[in-house]
């Protein structure tokens, strides 16, 4: 169930990443402006903002399982239309309909991977989304190496007098299609069906996951925690902080320094990065799909310790980690010569030191902020408020993802020292973040959240309060 729910995951890192092999060309064969390829590159995101808040509400209503099937079928329609696209316009226009799937995926696997997971392993099982991430990032760098590869390069003509880059988003349907198909091969999400009555149904998939020992127990305290005798509604996650419960700030607050380390900017811009620091297209996408490897195999160790060691803990190392490499970075890329163009030239053993702190940096995301975030926001709001809350929270992390996106490109221009410099200064913030609002999540529980903030509006507020 974990992993059909996770594939909505593989095809958000796919979409999100599959244009870093073919930005090159777009901007040569659409004719775009360094300014329009950054607007287009980014344009996915705010379909994503906007998939993430409309997931929340089509999850609660229609349920977990319908909202993977819009998601799957707005993948293939944008694979189809960003591959076939003539005008920078139409492309754009087609990346915001991906970005609303990549956001809607954002939303319900979370959901519905914390609300069928054992306490004991919902890290685990939770991490799997961003395993299917990262291997979604993975596949798209090879796919982009690949076909570029085969053709000559990502401008060539290639199978049916389509350009090669063309075909790096035409891919995106096989691994869509495939996700809307499983989707129909899973049970809804027993705190689903139980918000919606459906008892009996709830029932079965519970003694699937969980057996039958404590199983009416279990299913008596899920319905107490959504027994409000309303529908959830955005009203819902109001609060004396600053119009929103402290909860929800904290997933807010997780989701956007997520981004604002600057982890995108290694997997949308990266061939263009090393590219400019001297790299032939060719190597360049060779050492993108390496890093993209180094996140596979870091998302694996943080899938083994994240329910032994905890959330927090790994969110403190990862944040220390990329302060140290993001630092090491602005170091670098900052006291380099510039070339003709005014772009950092690495000379000697500065291209190696970028190559391993660029990777090391990688790792530190990879095993803490990585899969840890999407863990948090799947399992730490209440029953009754996690569809929206999680809507919420991941809709501001694509906003801050399109922040991030959008200003790399004048950052970049400005000065990459400059630039890493900035990231480094937000890892340093989400550690002390981390240490200040963040509290431990493991083993607990999903309805153990509900004791904190209990779901009806009268007293949450005082709940709030307190907390």
């Amino acid at each position: 169930m974990a992993l059909v729910a996770a594939l909505g995951g593989f095809l958000f890192g796919y979409d999100s990443a599959v244009i870093n092999g073919a930005i090159t060309a777009i901007g040569l064969q659409l004719h775009a402006s360094p300014v329009a390829l950054g607007l287009t590159v980014s344009s996915a995101l705010v379909g994503a903002a906007t998939g993430a808040l409309v997931a929340g509400r089509v999850g609660d209503q229609y349920g977990r399982l319908v909202a993977m099937r819009i998601a799957a079928v707005l993948f293939v329609v944008s694979a189809i239309g960003s591959g076939l696209s003539q005008a920078l316009l139409v492309l754009a226009l087609f990346r915001i309909v991906g970005g609303v799937a990549v956001g809607m995926a954002s939303v319900i696997a979370p959901t519905y991977i914390a609300e069928i997971s054992p306490a004991n392993i919902r890290g685990r099982l939770g991490s799997l989304q961003q395993l299917a991430i990262v291997s979604g990032i993975f596949l798209s760098l090879l796919v982009d190496y690949a076909i570029a590869a085969t053709a000559g390069s990502s401008q060539a003509v290639w199978i049916g007098g389509l350009e090669a880059w063309r075909w790096m988003f035409l891919a995106m349907v096989v691994p869509a299609v495939v996700y809307g198909l499983l989707s129909l091969t899973i049970p809804e999400s027993p705190r689903q069906l139980i918000a919606k009555g459906r008892i009996d149904e709830a029932r079965e998939v519970l003694k699937r996951v969980l057996g039958e020992r404590g199983l009416a127990a279990n299913i008596t305290r899920i319905r107490a925690s959504l027994s409000t005798g309303n529908e959830t509604s955005w009203r819902d996650l109001r609060g004396p902080a600053m119009g929103l419960l402290p909860v929800v700030w904290v997933g807010i607050g997780l989701s956007v320094f997520q981004q604002f380390v600057g982890i995108n900017v290694i997997f949308y811009y990266s061939s263009v990065l090393w590219e400019a620091v001297g790299f032939s297209e060719k190597s360049s996408l060779i050492i993108t799909v390496i890093t993209s490897v180094v996140n596979v195999v870091t998302t694996i160790v943080a899938i083994l310790l994240i329910d032994r060691w905890g959330r927090r803990p790994l969110l403190l190392v990862g944040s220390a980690g990329m302060a140290v490499t993001l630092g090491i970075l602005a170091f670098v890329f900052g006291h380099a010569p510039l070339d003709a163009a005014g772009q950092p030239h690495l000379i000697g053993s500065a291209g190696l030191i970028a190559l391993f702190a660029a990777n090391a940096y990688v790792f530190a995301f990879g095993m803490s902020w990585g899969p840890v975030v999407w863990v948090l926001l799947g399992e730490k709001f209440p029953n009754r408020i996690r569809a929206a809350a999680l809507a919420v929270a991941a809709s501001a992390q694509w906003v801050a993802n399109w922040a991030i996106s959008t200003t790399f490109p004048v950052l970049k221009n400005v000065g990459l020292g400059l630039a890493y410099g900035l990231y480094a200064t937000f890892a340093v913030l989400s550690f002390f973040f981390v240490w200040r609002f963040v509290q431990e999540s493991k083993g607990r529980e999903l309805e153990e959240n509900d004791d904190e903030l209990v779901a009806k509006p009268s007293q949450a507020a005082a709940t709030s309060s307190a907390v």
